[in-house]
């Protein structure tokens, strides 16, 4: 399509040599009429073409472009009998163009094409009658040359613009910025869950609006609205800021008096649009009048506090500012109540201006990395940094020396309403002054400034009366056009407005492709809201600028919608979701209060720990305490003087390890090691307890084979992971199996023993087993071989415990009162005998209720792994139950059970991770989330996992004060060595626990050192202690 209007604009300008489509001279007057019936005729063709066209598409908007078309070219044969060039090449162009419609089924090329038809035939239309006049469209176009922008140039125009966003978006950047980028506060789009009673206030000229807005959902989404204007006159405008402020309290108070209102406290949004830097939601500091206004002790002043000082001063009212809008948010607000897609506002029409959804993470000017934030662009001010005088001509240098801002908001001043009219004005001007047009002559009308309006433009542009337009509109003018005057200044009109649609295409392409690139994604879906005269009004604005959007943007689905007083329904909207997001949140903080501990409450969990750990060490209570306090028999930790060759073994699942360990001491001083892993079938687990640990002798004697150790009689550690009673180092009894294991013969039998005959069975090589030894007190020793001071072993992971050194003399259950011993605490089972009822929520109780062991080991269902990720999921269905979360949906995966895995809640919570990566998890749990859903998951993961650490750390605080009384110390220095997957992998478990030990036992100085292997490495260390203390005694 695009050769035929450049051959059209190609024609030679001369009657004599005008040439028809199949080369051929015609200059008579007889060959010009046999042209025309041509034409005629295959407008016939044309014409029966289109009902195939029609049928092929089923759409009617072909039908509609055609009969345009037809009427047009009629108007044109009886046009004064003129000729029209190449018009059968034309034609039949137009004819093939109908016949491939039949087959085209996008409706958006469908659009394009119509749009370039229409194109055409106005081209068509208008060149025929200048090749005929003797002057061609050629002269106007040659003469806005620089008008008239290339794909290219768009391109180039729109990556400018980018670059000028992220300026605007930087901290450092900002104050050099001609694009100012500014934050609205508004942290999210309509949702269609509004609802509630609403005021909109609406000052932005000499008039303003006061509107009752009501927004219901009851399955159907419906607004309500009632609005009343009032004046402000002059000398208000030029009064004192408390003059204006009152009466706009006057208007407000009659207004609602009038709806009877006024007894309700009603939220109010507030579109004030002059430049002001905005704070907050409700907080917007004018930065100076415009518009006629001069209003005293104003400028620098918040604008809410002044409203809100004006209705305290009446005292008949009460209502709640709650947001301060400017009308290019109003007007995404609005639509985007009616269009959730919806994350772009455009305003063409007296000025321009944009805003978009923007992630936070890259707003500098505002603290928080957390979800979106619309920003408004303020881009009628592109250029004014001279990024674009490259592409500005001289009739836009001649508009902003005449202007009342030189040097500001360039980019508005060639796209804008405000501007249009004039620009077409100095050309019709310069062009008449070199005898172009209106054979030389001007009129004063002309001459004045403002005087050609940009509503004539949209008069001229229109498809049947343009023409008859234009001869009215410059005759009023005091002219006296010619035809050829009319057709230039149609094309004049299509040139402006064609340039002004490209360049607002080309910047809102820039936007909608930083929108794609910040979801990452490979199409973008989305919907820009639109306002303004030059947009709604002109007839060929929206379609041209829709088009740039598609040709610079094919990688993207955009739809554009009319918005409906966005400075007035826009304006309750954004108060409607501020209301939405307040009320949603304040519930949500509601349920998840529970959760959060006070200081005072987390003492009072030490307090209680406190208790729980002296009535397991007493003889009398340890019956019915629920911390067990049970001793290890492991007297010493390490003290660097330990060496030799160790085997460790370690038992705790369906796999099982066996290790070497090579202590060694002085200037080698170091611990190497090596290991194989080996399965252990389920028919092993499930069958006697002598095929258990002859299997467990085989994989003995198979690791020893590797390590080229046949024979050879070492001392041995045994990590035995299951609940044990033991009575010796060497000596655990088995109290019940767990983990799935269910061989005979063993519950009630010290698994030594086991263990020693099933060597002896063997008969292959002997060993010394020496120590039976639980994890916790494993993760103590590897650490206390690092670090001397370390007493106190924790692990926090799947399950949890804790181990320290306690005084034998406390240690009721083991005789003598000399020296320590290491208790492990089985604390896990705090609260089970209710103790910590006051603090468990209704999520603990249904993770408790559907667990194995219901009503057991209540403290490590509040702070382990293998419960925090239930505790969130119920969280989240109680959310969603409410319409607090995912819209109210709840999807069939979230209510499995297990699925969301605490690793989950580690990746969510770490700080690198993007909510774009939230949402990703989330969908893979099929959770369809928005941005703000992901917000909210994220703080619900934070508050769980906190509490966990904090009571992980009051529990903590309890055995590091406990060492320090003990000792009668003022101050205590120790290390605590920990493991497990949540204290390591959780970005912010660790420090949170450390700072809560910190707060709750401000006399002791606790280092925190994470351990490397405690079940393997520890284990040979307490066998290498406890052969060290007998080499010892026995020298």
């Amino acid at each position: 399509m695009g050769t035929v209007s450049t051959q059209a604009g190609m024609m030679s300008a001369e009657m004599e040599t005008t040439t028809t489509g199949n080369g051929a001279m015609a200059t008579k007057r007889e060959s010009v009429t046999k042209q025309m019936e041509t034409m005629t005729a295959e407008r016939g063709t044309m014409a029966t073409k289109t009902g195939t066209a029609t049928t092929g598409t089923g759409m009617g908007t072909a039908t509609t472009e055609i009969e345009t078309m037809t009427s047009q070219m009629e108007m044109m044969t009886t046009e004064r009998g003129m000729t029209a060039t190449k018009t059968g090449t034309m034609t039949t162009g137009m004819g093939s163009v109908t016949t491939g419609m039949g087959t085209v089924t996008n409706g958006t090329e469908m659009e394009t094409m119509t749009g370039q038809m229409e194109t055409m035939t106005t081209e068509m239309g208008t060149t025929a009658e200048w090749v005929a006049s003797g002057t061609g469209s050629v002269q106007v176009d040659k003469y806005l040359y620089h008008m008239r922008l290339s794909e290219d140039t768009l391109q180039e125009v729109s990556e400018r613009f980018r670059k000028e966003m992220e300026k605007g978006l930087g901290a450092d950047t900002n104050p050099t910025a001609s694009v100012k980028m500014l934050p609205s506060f508004v942290r999210s789009t309509p949702d269609g869950t509004e609802d509630g009673d609403f005021l909109a206030l609406d000052l932005g000229g000499t008039n303003f609006r006061v509107l009752r807005v009501k927004v219901s959902d009851n399955g159907l989404q419906k607004v309500q609205m009632e609005s009343q204007i009032y004046e402000i006159h002059e000398d208000l405008m030029r009064g004192s800021g408390m003059q204006l402020f009152d009466h706009i309290a006057e208007c407000l108070a009659n207004f609602m008096e009038k709806l009877k209102i006024k007894e309700k406290k009603l939220p109010l949004g507030f579109t004030f649009s002059f430049p002001c830097h905005q704070t907050k939601l409700d907080e917007s500091i004018l930065v100076n009048w415009t518009k006629g206004f001069k209003c005293s002790s104003v400028e620098g002043k918040d604008v809410v506090s002044l409203l809100r000082e004006a209705i305290k001063r009446r005292g008949d009212f009460d209502i709640d500012i709650v947001a301060v809008v400017n009308d290019t948010v109003g007007t995404m607000m609005s639509c985007g109540y009616d269009d959730q897609n919806c994350e772009v506002g455009l305003i063409v029409g007296t000025g321009t201006n944009a805003c978009y959804m923007e992630e936070m993470r890259h707003i500098d000017l505002v603290e928080g990395d957390e979800g979106r934030m619309c920003i408004n662009m303020e881009w009628g001010a592109f250029g004014d940094d001279g990024v674009l005088n490259d592409i500005r001509t001289e009739f836009d240098h001649e508009i902003d020396m005449g202007s009342l801002n030189p040097g500001k908001q360039l980019f508005e001043k060639m796209i804008s309403g405000m501007y249009m009219g004039e620009l077409v004005r100095l050309i019709l001007v310069k062009m008449a002054k070199e005898g172009l047009l209106f054979q030389g002559k001007l009129s004063s009308d002309l001459r004045t400034t403002g005087h050609f309006e940009t509503r004539f433009v949209s008069a001229i542009e229109k498809e049947k009366e343009g023409l008859q337009k234009a001869h009215e509109i410059l005759t009023k003018l005091g002219l006296e056009p010619s035809h050829e005057d009319c057709l230039a200044t149609h094309r004049i009109c299509q040139i402006v407005s064609t340039r002004s649609a490209n360049l607002c295409g080309a910047t809102l392409a820039a936007v909608l492709r930083r929108i794609k690139e910040n979801k990452g994604v490979d199409r973008l879906r989305s919907t820009v809201g639109v306002d303004g005269s030059v947009y709604k009004k002109h007839p060929h604005f929206a379609r041209r600028l829709h088009k740039t959007v598609r040709k610079l943007l094919p990688d993207c689905e955009i739809r554009f919608v009319r918005s409906e007083d966005g400075s007035g329904k826009g304006a309750a909207m954004v108060t409607a979701v501020a209301y939405r997001l307040a009320a949603q949140h304040k519930a949500r903080q509601k349920i998840l209060e529970a959760l959060k501990l006070s200081h005072e409450q987390l003492l009072e969990v030490k307090r209680r720990m406190r208790v729980e750990m002296e009535k397991g060490l007493g003889k009398e209570t340890h019956a019915e305490a629920t911390v067990k306090m049970l001793p290890t028999y492991v007297c010493s930790t390490p003290d660097g003087t330990e060496k030799g060759d160790f085997l460790a073994l370690d038992l705790g699942g369906t796999n099982f390890r066996v290790l070497l360990v090579r202590v060694r001491n002085g200037m080698r001083r170091g611990v190497e090691m090596h290991n194989k892993i080996y399965s252990i079938p389920l028919e092993v687990m499930q069958g006697t307890g002598e095929e258990l640990f002859d299997h467990i002798v085989h994989c003995i004697s198979d690791f020893l084979e590797y390590m080229g150790m046949k024979g050879v009689s070492l001392p041995l550690g045994f990590t035995f992971s299951f609940p044990c009673k033991q009575t010796n180092l060497d000596e655990g009894i088995l109290l019940k199996w767990t983990k799935g294991f269910k061989a005979t013969g063993c519950e009630g039998e010290d698994v030594v023993s086991l263990l020693k005959e099933a060597i002896h069975r063997r008969e292959e090589f002997d060993l010394d087993v020496v120590a039976v030894v639980n994890d916790t007190v494993g993760t103590m020793m590897t650490c206390g071989y690092e670090d001397p001071y370390c007493e106190v072993g924790l692990i926090v992971g799947t399950g949890s415990n804790a181990c320290y050194m306690e005084e034998m003399r406390n240690v009721e259950l083991v005789e003598g009162d000399e020296g320590r011993m290491c208790v492990n605490m089985e604390w896990g089972a705090f609260g089970d005998n209710g103790c910590l009822d006051d603090i468990q929520t209704e999520f603990d109780l249904a993770v408790d209720e559907l667990s194995l062991n219901p009503g057991k080991q209540r403290f490590e269902k509040m702070i382990s792994g293998m419960y925090l990720g239930e505790i969130v999921r119920n969280i989240l269905i109680n959310f969603t139950k409410r319409g607090l979360l995912f819209r109210g949906r709840i999807s069939e995966r979230l209510k499995t059970r297990g699925i969301f895995e605490t690793k989950f809640l580690s990746q969510i919570e770490s700080d690198c991770l993007a909510l774009l990566q939230v949402r990703s998890i989330l969908q893979h749990l099929g959770l369809e989330s928005t941005c703000d859903d992901s917000i909210i998951v994220k703080e619900v993961c934070t508050v769980v996992a906190r509490r966990a650490a904090q009571l992980c750390g009051a529990g903590m605080a309890a055995v590091v004060d406990k060492i320090r009384e003990n000792r009668g110390l003022d101050f205590l220095k120790v290390t605590v060595g920990v493991d497990g997957t949540l204290y390591k992998l959780h970005p912010h478990f660790s420090a949170i626990m450390q700072d809560t030990v910190r707060q709750l036992s401000p006399c002791c100085e606790v280092t925190f050192l994470q351990s490397e292997d405690g079940s393997g490495k520890g284990a040979a260390l307490i066998t290498a202690v406890a052969c060290r203390i007998r080499e010892a005694g026995q020298r």
